[in-house]
């Protein structure tokens, strides 16, 4: 009996683990970050976003341009792996914040990859790294860099190809070396968030099996 016991115990045992290992794969496929990717037809991009916006979330403070370009190079072919772009150059152009202080803002640490993380229904959902730029503007100066002063920021976003956009949002953006007249709009260490829709000007398709 106890011999019996034992083995239907053991039975019992590799069921159980049988049954969780064909689970485990379909589980693990539902959140897992994607290995490979589909780009066609790739290639040299440019894009234009209209009214980008970069917004200090501790004090509220808005800075807003009337446009912004960018440019680079994307992947071209089936099972590519990150990064699928990098981004070459980025511009904007007569930016604004409160009072009326304009700046102009320089792009750094270039060139910025985009990476893909997730896919579905034509929607590809990931990030840009590498990101850090330069603010100046009426005596007010500040970069804006990752979770430290010396190491990129993050940029979470998604691109459509029903609509060629890359959107931007969130991230890890924060400000450092903040001086001159600032009045308190920027602070050093502040969070920062990137809000712009860059539409390519040729259709480009990001697709994952």
């Amino acid at each position: 009996m106890r011999t019996l016991a034992k083995g239907a115990l053991f039975a019992a045992a590799v069921l159980t683990a049988a049954t969780g290992a064909i689970a485990a794969p379909a589980t693990a496929g539902t959140s897992s970050t994607l290995a490979t990717w589909t780009v066609s037809p790739g290639g040299a991009w440019t894009a234009k976003a209209t009214s980008p916006k970069l917004t200090d979330t501790k004090t509220g403070t808005k800075l807003t341009c009337s446009s912004s370009t960018a440019a680079g190079v994307l992947k071209s072919g089936s099972g590519l792996s990150n990064p699928l772009s990098t981004i070459t150059s980025v511009g904007w152009t007569s930016c604004s914040g409160p009072l009326g202080i304009t700046f102009s803002v320089t792009a750094q640490n270039l060139p910025w990859s985009i990476n893909g993380s997730t896919y579905a229904a034509g929607v590809t959902t990931g990030t840009v790294t590498g990101v850090k730029a330069h603010i100046s503007g009426a005596g007010c100066t500040a970069d804006f860099a990752g979770p430290t002063s010396t190491t990129a920021a993050t940029l979470t976003g998604t691109y459509s190809n029903a609509t060629n956009t890359l959107t931007l949002s969130g991230g890890d953006l924060h400000a450092y070396n903040v001086s001159g007249s600032c009045l308190g709009l920027l602070n050093n260490g502040d969070a920062a968030t990137y809000n712009a829709a860059y539409l390519l000007a040729s259709p480009q398709a990001i697709t994952s099996p």
